[in-house]
């Protein structure tokens, strides 16, 4: 069950990579790639998994800060649908909601790693 749970974990890892290093990357001219869509639902996906193997491996959790990392990881997937969708009609996708997208996932990493 461990192999499971670090599998979950590196795919929760490389979803956050898909969404903040796209949006580091286009940080001159900001966009909303399909990818970081991609990389939003493979986040919540992974972190749903990962909060249902919590009881299953006897570990300890903060569930208020798993709710929060929820809403904010939400927000981010309603965002990145949101520039995705713009995206692919080809409609300007304003600097705001390019930086919310990033921003908030890396707020997301940062909830993660900071808060105890």
């Amino acid at each position: 069950m461990n192999i499971v749970y670090n599998v979950m974990v590196f795919l929760h890892i490389i979803g956050a990579a898909m969404i903040v290093g796209i949006w580091i990357g286009q940080m001159k001219n900001p966009t909303v790639h399909p990818r970081q869509f991609d990389g939003a639902m493979l986040q919540l996906i992974t972190g749903i998994i990962l909060v249902g193997l919590i009881p299953a491996l006897d570990m300890h959790a903060n569930y208020a800060k798993l709710g929060v990392k929820l809403v904010i990881a939400l927000i981010v997937g309603v965002l990145a649908f949101i520039g995705r969708r713009k995206y692919k009609k080809g409609e300007p996708i304003s600097k705001g909601l390019a930086n919310s997208v990033g921003g908030l996932a890396l707020l997301n990493g940062a909830i993660a790693t900071l808060w105890q």
